[in-house]
């Protein structure tokens, strides 16, 4: 490992947290490109106050770029704290507000960003997916009848089936350094994470999906383990590839990594993966605990090997 393969990955909050964590230890060329949707918790209430992007995905993202050095993890403990108390600060996590107080300063979300970075002593870079926060509508499927559903947090929990996300606004700016990372990357990354709110938006800015659909770079999909409940229930591996494509119907994808405990029905996933014109790869990259988590040395490896052509 340690080879200088530019990746940039896509996703956000625990999904894009486990990639990270991964890949940071496959290269020292690493962007991470994250949404900026989320309007509950923390950074709902950070961005409604103050009409910033939302900080937390941001803040994750960097966070599992911390290296495995004391100062690393010291740093990566510290922004992920969260206060606990009867006040305004309750719930608010510290790098959030790190992240928010480096903004109005410098004036400049990516500048902030790499403030950070450097503080933490982040292993990539960490940039927003657009340039301005933006909204998710979802239509959901239920009983028969489709609703639009809005805001991260409720397409996440809505009863129902998702069909398809579109963003507010339906062409935001897309950030231009993320544009720049895509195209001179040599693999782009997609998932794990949450399919719809976390995975998708990225096809829905305009600019960046041109990125992605332009770029020579080769470009991976890593499964979930498992369907998340309210926004996948009862999906197969095969109908998350079968989302992607109709998100992003004309891009092809190079390799779909699933895990092979998890990968279900063999044929069904095989046949989604080559309407994407992709190769499947099944590995064990699952927690040894049965949690339906990423172990980060097992992925690393497995990413490290697909990178340099030996899987």
């Amino acid at each position: 490992m340690g080879q200088d393969v530019k990746v940039v990955a896509f996703g956000g909050g625990h999904g894009l947290y486990a990639s990270l964590s991964a890949l940071r230890r496959v290269t020292g060329e690493l962007t991470a490109v994250v949404t900026v949707a989320d309007d509950g918790g923390s950074s709902g209430r950070l961005r409604r106050e103050l009409g910033v992007l939302p900080p937390g995905d941001l803040r994750m993202a960097l966070a599992a770029l911390c290296g495995d050095d004391d100062w690393g993890q010291t740093w990566s403990k510290v922004v992920q704290h969260r206060f606990r108390s009867e006040g305004g600060l309750h719930g608010h996590a510290v790098g959030n507000l790190l992240i928010v107080a480096l903004w109005e300063l410098l004036d400049d979300p990516v500048a902030g960003l790499d403030w950070v970075g450097r503080l933490l002593g982040a292993h990539g870079r960490v940039l927003p997916m657009a340039s301005v926060p933006i909204d998710i509508e979802a239509e959901v499927e239920l009983d028969g009848r489709v609703t639009i559903v809005r805001g991260q947090v409720a397409c996440a929990v809505t009863p129902g089936t998702v069909q398809a996300i579109s963003l507010v606004p339906a062409d935001p700016p897309a950030c231009p350094e993320a544009v720049a990372a895509v195209a001179e990357a040599d693999w782009v990354v997609f998932g794990p994470g949450s399919w719809f709110t976390s995975v998708m938006p990225h096809f829905k800015v305009p600019r960046l999906a041109g990125a992605l659909h332009g770029t020579a770079a080769r470009r991976l999909v890593t499964l979930n383990l498992a369907p998340q409940p309210g926004e996948t229930d009862g999906f197969s591996a095969g109908k998350h590839l079968q989302v992607l494509r109709e998100h992003a119907p004309d891009l092809t994808i190079d390799v779909v990594l699933a895990d092979a405990g998890a990968a279900g029905d063999r044929d069904e996933l095989e046949k989604a993966a080559d309407a994407l014109g992709a190769r499947l790869v099944l590995a064990d990259v699952a927690a040894a605990d049965g949690s339906p988590k990423h172990d980060a040395r097992r992925l690393a490896l497995v990413l490290d090997e697909i990178f340099r052509g030996k899987r």
